[in-house]
């Protein structure tokens, strides 16, 4: 090798549109495992035959480790090793064809050359590349066959998130972003910030080969527990010192955030947000990842596959469980085998980066196959009976008396948690339910089975299970019953009508103390601020069904509503002579709609006009309206557009231009907020020509 410096061209196009890394705008090349990629370097006078390269990654390479490999020139591709093919020379320079073995350890590599003619001189080097996963080729453990799912769960940039409640299943876009600026850097950085690196480097570094150990260390460093990571959750209600949760419209603002300031948490993250940064770091890396929305979700903190409310008399919901039911919980599912657990354990594998519980003393959740969930396989790692807990848990409703101490369960019920689990569906911007994917039909023998093999695995068989008494165990039955309904419009601004209905189930008349309250909640349900309580005595006839109009004016929730618009409604109904019954209802209310305008035709680095129109809904005077506008490949960043205070009634219009840089169906996301009304999103779809 003469002593010049060799110089190396990378083909970037070519190997990037080979490798399907074209997205990233990087000037390093960034290629994927288990497949050829061609380099030309010139400055070597050897011949090419004697020519030995070495690629190694991480703190201390080594061949042990597999994070160090030496290979010559050879004729063929070596499935199992790295190896170099010559593709072709002239004058001093040389093309060769290296290929990486498809369990390849993933990340920076130092490639360089050195002669095996010239003795101990040392070896030259290349420069670096960046080595990922790889769906596209079969000996891959994320290898996913379909390619429309590829193009999707690892290429796509924008997402859709569900949210919500059972009974209002709403949704909203987020720009995932994983091939902008410097995200896989910060991906890089962020595996070597994790623990598990802090603790033994070269060890962690040699099991980056496996999507099983990474998922489990990322879904540790997206949340700030334990370990620094990115994002610091926040479930109180009060977001000050941080932006709220739901202001957030992409994680690229998130991981530029957690770097620029040093690698300090970012405030703050509920669960979508969690999941959707998770999204972005695995999709960047190569491993096929969505976000999964479940509905009713139970958090099951003691293990028992049992989730325990407490309300007092006046029908407060007292926060003394850990357990919950949160109105919705979002995960991730990625894409990879299982080789620890056998082939019916491969496919779909639940991450979750929300900290909820400890999982081997730190706040990490998964991999957990999805099919063993579903299969109540709930002993194989990791964290299954967590994770079948949240789709499958019985809850139980109890009165809590606080100054006896004397808890009585109202009722209890085994088919409210995990319902209507959704995700986006594959090239459109629809929801597609995946329930029957988790478990067998609600209230079906085979769903029970399952139920039991579950217990019967964490050995709570012999645990009292209050949810197998037959109606006769039952010391007496309810005389009575209790529902909410919703009348009229459920819409921030608006007055709020619900309806309690009362029916009398027996044959002779009953006298019914009826205590109500309604109070603002996180979507965790968690109770933040009361907004109106009530009491009322009523007789009941045989068999009488009574309605009780309940109106509560927009000026008496609005101070306490949370940026979640959600409200609780509680009546706790103390029947003389017999059992208390409980009538409960999780309220939604919807932001006012907002409307995107592209008027023109989008083309590539042609100005391209956007109207933003929103209409002030109530009577009040709108403060502080700000709009924020991102979208990949529609513009650079993020937007923020300050707009004037609006009157009652009166109609906003916000004119901006943008210049899209790609061509393609792209998204333009919107987040419109102010004083009385919080992150009020929308998304368009702009198809953008050559």
């Amino acid at each position: 090798i003469a002593a010049t410096q060799p110089s190396t061209n990378w083909h970037l196009k070519e190997n990037a549109r080979d490798h399907h890394t074209s997205k990233f705008s990087s000037k390093e090349l960034i290629v994927r495992r288990g497949q050829a990629f061609i380099i030309t370097f010139n400055g070597t006078e050897q011949p090419e035959k004697n020519l030995t390269f070495i690629a190694e990654t991480g703190p201390k390479p080594s061949k042990l480790a597999k994070t160090q490999a030496t290979f010559g020139i050879s004729s063929t591709v070596s499935k199992e090793t790295w190896s170099a093919v010559l593709q072709s020379t002239s004058s001093g320079s040389v093309s060769i064809s290296i290929s990486s073995p498809p369990n390849a350890v993933i990340g920076r590599y130092k490639l360089s050359v050195q002669s095996t003619l010239s003795g101990s001189s040392s070896p030259a080097s290349l420069g670096t590349f960046v080595l990922l996963f790889n769906p596209w080729s079969s000996g891959d453990d994320v290898f996913m066959p379909n390619k429309a799912e590829c193009d999707e769960y690892v290429l796509e940039e924008f997402g859709i998130i569900f949210a919500g409640n059972k009974n209002h299943i709403n949704s909203f876009g987020w720009n995932f972003g994983q091939f902008q600026g410097d995200v896989l850097d910060i991906c890089l950085s962020m595996l070597d910030r994790s623990l598990r690196y802090r603790q033994d480097p070269a060890a962690d570094v040699s099991h980056r080969n496996d999507p099983k150990y990474l998922g489990r260390v990322l879904s540790a460093m997206v949340n700030a527990n334990d370990d620094q990571g990115v994002l610091l959750g926040n479930w109180s209600g009060n977001y000050e010192g941080g932006k709220s949760p739901s202001s957030w419209t992409g994680s690229g603002e998130i991981l530029q955030n957690w770097k620029k300031s040093g690698f300090k948490p970012v405030r703050y993250g509920q669960c979508w947000v969690f999941a959707a940064v998770l999204t972005t770091v695995l999709r960047c890396l190569g491993i096929p990842t969505r976000t999964i929305t479940n509905f009713s979700s139970a958090h099951d903190a003691h293990g028992n596959l049992r989730v325990d409310e407490f309300y007092d008399a006046s029908g407060k919901h007292l926060d003394r469980s850990p357990d919950s039911i949160w109105n919705f919980h979002v995960w991730n599912e990625s894409w990879f085998s299982r080789s620890d657990l056998g082939p019916s354990y491969s496919g779909w594998q639940i991450l979750d980066a929300t900290p909820q519980e400890e999982s081997g003393g730190i706040y990490q959740c998964g991999p957990a196959s999805r099919n063993a969930v579903k299969e109540g396989d709930v002993d194989l790692d990791y964290d299954c009976p967590f994770v079948f807990a949240e789709v499958n848990a019985d809850c139980m409703y109890w009165n809590y008396d606080p100054t006896t101490e004397k808890k009585t369960l109202i009722f209890s019920e085994s088919a409210t948690i995990g319902q209507f689990i959704s995700t986006k569906a594959v090239g459109r911007d629809d929801r597609v339910d995946v329930t029957k994917d988790y478990k067998y039909e609600e209230g079906s023998t085979k769903e029970r089975d399952i139920f039991k093999k579950a217990r019967k695995k964490l050995g709570l068989e012999d645990k009292f299970d209050p949810t197998a008494l037959t109606p006769q165990e039952i010391d007496q039955k309810p005389d009575i019953s209790g529902k909410f309904k919703v009348a009229g419009t459920l819409e921030v601004g608006k007055d709020l009508n619900v309806i309690l209905v009362l029916a009398n189930l027996q044959s002779d008349a009953k006298t019914v103390h009826v205590n109500m309250t309604a109070w603002s909640t996180v979507y965790t349900r968690r109770p933040v601020h009361e907004i109106w309580k009530d009491s009322i005595s009523v007789t009941l006839s045989p068999k009488e069904e009574k309605e009780f109009p309940i109106k509560i004016p927009y000026t008496e929730y609005q101070q306490q509503l949370t940026t979640d618009n959600m409200i609780q409604v509680t009546a706790l109904c103390h029947v003389e002579g017999g059992i208390q019954v409980l009538a409960q209802r999780d309220i939604i209310l919807d932001n006012p709609a907002i409307d995107i305008q592209v008027p023109g035709e989008a083309k590539v680095n042609k100005e391209l006009d956007v109207e933003v129109i929103f209409t002030n809904p109530i009577d009040v005077d709108l403060m502080d309206c700000v709009l924020q506008v991102e979208g990949n490949d529609l513009l650079r960043g993020i937007l923020e557009i300050d707009v004037p205070s609006l009157k009652a009634s009166e109609k906003s219009s916000t004119k901006f231009k943008i210049t899209p840089f790609e061509t393609g169906p792209k998204h333009l996301l919107v987040n419109f907020s102010c004083d009385k009304f919080a992150d009020i999103k929308t998304f368009k779809l702009v198809n953008v020509i050559a």
